[in-house]
């Protein structure tokens, strides 16, 4: 018998959630390897030297971030089907709002532990603007566009998506400019606000194309199963072959061009696949949302127990994110201390950690499914929660 509850929300689908799930599970590992690595990295992949199963370990997470914020959109679209768009709009910008606010206090107090400030930022508390941020940003965005209708919406979030890497050769356009402009499409860009030092780390104008994209996209989820998962498989195959070929001719698409390695066929695919997150280029998103889209295709089809517990996770995907950043940076405490480190050195954000901190990345992993089980009962209490009740507060969730 199956243990997920009958969901209230009609306009809920269980291969989207599954989806879902299996996303932020992955998600959780980019964060323990963040966190808890020895020699920790914020971007690995930057290292010529990286060894394939680091490298396999942060190219996987990529499907994280992308297939979460189209999945956001697909989601809102299928909200019409009991809001009206004005409703949905109102949803859509209490939401974000939400969704900011939450990113700016206790999810940026999870990164560092230090919301009275951080040393190696002057004493300010920081203030990270990541994919919660760009999520609730380009929900905000989305609560207007969506007026256009979601046929419009996805041909304007084609447009963004394929487009934006025209920018790459002039935006940020000098240092004079307001970094709240050029956060749009560049990343790591900062400013002192009082107290406050503000770290922009996910550039939000691809993300808009990308929410925009998946409100279009709904379009296609309200097909009968057998010709919805017929057309996902469909784009799944075009956008990977898409991305084979724009990739192989390495004209546009992505600022880092790739090269045969002398040190082998592996190191060449690496570089092949290194494609660029910050902001989130066309073959970047080609490259994972392809493969998503296949998924998703044959989630449909998925039995047994593995699919329930994913569908659980997916639909708390927000009590999951907040509490396994405070879990995975606990830990990181307490390994810290045990290894000789103070207290103090581990209170702040993983990239000012000491740089003999952390434990190999085979642990890492172990650790990864302690935090995942850990927090499945709380998961799967909140899904339960909002799929019995309708009350408006669980939408915040």
């Amino acid at each position: 018998m199956s243990t997920v509850a009958s969901d209230l929300r009609d306009y809920r689908l269980a291969a989207i959630d599954a989806l879902r799930g299996l996303v932020i599970v992955i998600m959780a590992l980019d964060h323990c390897r963040d966190f808890l690595m020895l020699g920790t990295s914020q971007d690995p992949m930057t290292n010529p030297d990286i060894s394939p199963f680091l490298f396999a370990t942060r190219w996987i997470t990529h499907f994280c971030a992308p297939t979460f914020v189209f999945l956001a959109g697909t989601s809102a679209g299928l909200m019409l089907a009991r809001k009206s768009p004005v409703e949905l709009g109102r949803f859509l910008l209490l939401r974000g709002l939400w969704l900011v606010l939450i990113e700016m206090t206790a999810i940026s107090t999870a990164w560092t532990f230090a919301p009275q400030g951080v040393a190696q930022v002057g004493g300010h508390t920081m203030v990270i603007l990541q994919v919660i941020w760009a999520l609730g940003a380009a929900m905000i965005f989305l609560a207007a566009l969506q007026f256009l209708g979601r046929r419009n919406c996805l041909l304007l979030g084609l447009a963004i998506v394929v487009g934006h890497n025209l920018l790459d050769g002039f935006w940020p356009a000098g240092s004079a400019a307001s970094p709240w402009w050029v956060a749009l499409h560049a990343r790591g860009v900062s400013a002192t606000l009082g107290p406050f030092y503000v770290l922009s780390a996910y550039p939000l104008l691809p993300w808009v194309g990308v929410i925009t994209l998946g409100f279009g996209a709904s379009l296609l989820f309200e097909l009968p199963p057998e010709r919805r998962g017929r057309r996902l498989r469909q784009a799944g195959l075009g956008l990977i072959a898409a991305f084979l070929v724009l990739r192989a001719l390495d004209v546009y698409g992505d600022p880092h061009h790739w090269a045969v390695s002398a040190k082998g066929a592996t190191y060449t695919v690496m570089d092949f696949l290194n494609t660029s997150k910050y902001p989130p280029s066309l073959l970047y998103l080609l490259m994972t949302l392809g493969p998503a889209a296949l998924v998703c295709a044959h989630a449909e089809r998925w039995r047994g127990p593995v699919k329930e517990a994913l569908v659980t996770l997916g639909r708390a995907p927000f009590a999951f994110y907040v509490a396994h950043l405070y879990l995975i940076h606990a830990i990181a405490v307490v390994i810290g201390v045990a290894q000789g480190f103070t207290l103090g050195q581990m209170m702040s954000i993983f990239i000012f950690y000491p740089p003999s901190y952390g434990i190999p990345l085979p642990a890492v992993y172990l650790v990864w499914v302690l935090v995942v089980a850990t927090l499945y009962p709380l998961c799967r209490w909140v899904a339960a929660t909002k799929a019995r009740r309708r009350d408006w507060w669980l939408s915040y969730l």
